[in-house]
């Protein structure tokens, strides 16, 4: 299965918005067979392998630059645990800074923000060095130069998208700027849904529907890039024209149609790698060298101490809220749609505090099939391995309650070969990252389909992606051939009004893109984010009350992340200017 390797900077930039160009080269797949290692001349580098190998070092940086677990692409922390779809695990000292991330009280000097701030910049300035080396070049075909440029502004959309979700008020710095000049370009007025969508226009139309190795971007990642910035523009009418042309149109690198696969779980399998699904990805690969070209930023987020019985054997450091849990609870085979998951008396939390050698009473509620698919839960196949045994499993379950992460989880019969386990741990797995896959398409089209009053194709959508999980063939099993819980999940009949269907999609997107760094900024552009996460304060903290005691999402303030302290001392604050409330 072709990889597309990673490459880590050579240097580390004293400031991201500046960073020095260099590369250096590890590969074993016939993508990167760029030759030259170390730091190239101008006339090297404007060939057109120079220009594909700077165009490499781009797409490297989709994972991050500096080895911090907050510049992989999963936004685990501030898309997911910020999001109340998961807690910080482990215990309270163990990387204590996602606490106050947690409780929505970040500060300015926090370094891993700093970290993702520079690494997103580093994504930028490699993009950008593309540009300029097309623009330079005197052999490079009219060809090459659309496609690469074309795969350059598409991963530049993307590190500014991920710029402005979670800080909105970003620098702008595209590849006409200056070297001397970029440490004064200020961030009011910054970057815009303009410039970014900008972007992935040209991308949309210059890159081909097919690309040689699968781990490039192609048109139609493009197209759904597109419509997703739209969306948050609130560009309704737009972005479902963009998406009309996904639905209808768009085909994997490979030339193969987008669909839905039929087994959820193959999604997040390494075995399944650039499947019909995936649209746009990071690619990973294993004994290269470097666990940083394996998923390095999940290392720490396998059910803790398993063992030989489990993955990872480490660490517990992102569980699913039981607020969650509760999500996933069902009336005639439909979700609940009224926040029921903060309120209920129904809760999916039997017994959570017991000893794994404790008696345990399994929930015998009526429940969609995808929670365990998506949660580690007691008495339930996780994977090939055991059951989940409960505590025996949670490092510390009165501080971040009883579930273990499930996506994006290597399987027992998959370790030392779609692994790496050449440094501390053995949870270093091989399976891509899915930034846009075609589900979320799908329900991002039926908001679009909503907004613009169109409530039968929403629907529809709605529908396709709730079929796949009707498929009881691919529903977890006992050992016995047995459902392994309660399962229970019917199609909708019809969308009579404009708000039921609001609130269908809404609690749709939940359950099928749990814990995959989507919920936060979900809420955020729906203006919903205050009301949502008070209320999974509120309702988290009966049981966890150490944790979240007194902690408030705040209006106004909490939409973004602060801009890093270290940026603003470095460039000036005449320069970059703090968000609200910080």
């Amino acid at each position: 299965m072709m990889k597309m390797m990673r490459i880590l900077n050579a240097k580390t930039a004293m400031v991201a918005l500046a960073a020095s160009f260099a590369i250096t080269v590890s590969c074993e797949d016939e993508f990167l067979d760029v030759g030259a290692t170390g730091s190239l001349g101008e006339a090297q580098l404007t060939t057109t392998s120079g220009i594909d190998g700077a165009l490499i070092g781009a797409y490297s940086a989709l994972n991050g630059v500096f080895g911090n677990r907050f510049e992989g692409p999963s936004s685990w922390v501030t898309g997911s645990i910020a999001g109340g779809e998961a807690n910080k695990g482990t215990d309270p000292g163990d990387y204590s800074t996602i606490n106050p991330i947690q409780r929505y009280e970040t500060d300015p000097t926090s370094g891993d923000l700093n970290n993702h701030w520079r690494a997103r910049f580093e994504g930028v300035s490699r993009a950008n060095k593309v540009l300029q080396l097309v623009a330079m070049s005197e052999v490079i075909s009219a060809a090459d130069a659309a496609r690469i440029t074309g795969e350059a502004r598409m991963l530049r959309g993307h590190f500014y998208f991920d710029l402005k979700k979670h800080y909105n008020n970003v620098p702008f710095v595209d590849e006409t700027i200056e070297a001397a000049d970029i440490s004064s370009v200020p961030n009011t007025p910054g970057v815009t849904w303009d410039n970014i969508i900008a972007d992935f226009e040209y991308a949309y139309a210059n890159l081909p529907e097919v690309q040689a190795q699968a781990g490039r971007v192609n048109k139609w990642a493009a197209a759904a890039y597109l419509g997703k910035a739209k969306m948050f523009k609130k560009d309704y009418a737009g972005a479902k024209s963009t998406f009309d042309q996904v639905i209808a149109n768009g085909k994997s690198p490979s030339g193969e149609k987008y669909g839905l696969l039929e087994n959820y779980p193959d999604i997040f399998n390494a075995e399944f790698d650039n499947h019909k699904e995936a649209i746009f990805d990071v690619e990973s690969a294993n004994n290269t060298g470097s666990v940083q070209n394996a998923n390095y930023f999940d290392d720490l987020n396998y059910p803790y101490n398993t063992g030989s019985d489990g993955p990872g054997n480490c660490c517990g450091f992102f569980q699913p809220s039981i607020a969650l849990g509760n999500a996933f609870r069902t009336v005639n085979g439909l979700p609940r749609l009224n926040g029921e998951e903060f309120t209920s008396a129904e809760e999916l939390k039997h017994d959570f505090l017991l000893e794994s050698s404790d008696a345990f009473t399994p929930d015998a509620g009526k429940l969609d099939p995808r929670v365990d698919h998506s949660i580690g839960r007691r008495g339930i196949p996780y994977l090939d391995w055991i059951a989940h045994p409960g505590k025996n499993w949670i490092r510390k379950q009165d501080y971040a309650g009883p579930y273990s992460p499930k996506k994006y989880i290597y399987y027992k019969s998959q370790e030392g070969s779609l692994t790496d386990a050449s440094s501390w741990t053995r949870g270093y797995a091989l399976m891509n990252y899915t930034i846009i896959r075609y589900a979320d398409v799908l329900l991002m089209a039926a908001e679009a389909e909503i907004e613009v009053g169109s409530l039968a194709k929403a629907l529809e959508y709605v529908n396709m992606v709730r079929s796949r999980a009707a498929n009881t063939a691919h529903w977890v099993k006992n050992p016995d051939g047995s459902n392994a819980a309660n399962y229970e999940i019917s199609l909708y009949d019809s969308f009579p009004d404009k708000a039921f269907a609001t609130k269908a999609v809404r609690q749709e997107r939940k359950l099928e893109l749990s814990g995959e760094g989507h919920r936060f900024f979900d809420l955020v552009r729906w203006g919903t984010a205050s009301e949502e996460l008070n209320a999974y304060l509120s309702y988290e903290s009966k049981y966890l009350v150490a944790k979240f005691g007194g902690a408030t999402f705040k209006a106004g303030k909490n939409e973004y992340y602060p801009i890093p302290q270290t940026q603003i001392d470095i460039q000036g604050s005449d320069v970059l200017s703090q968000n609200p409330g910080y």
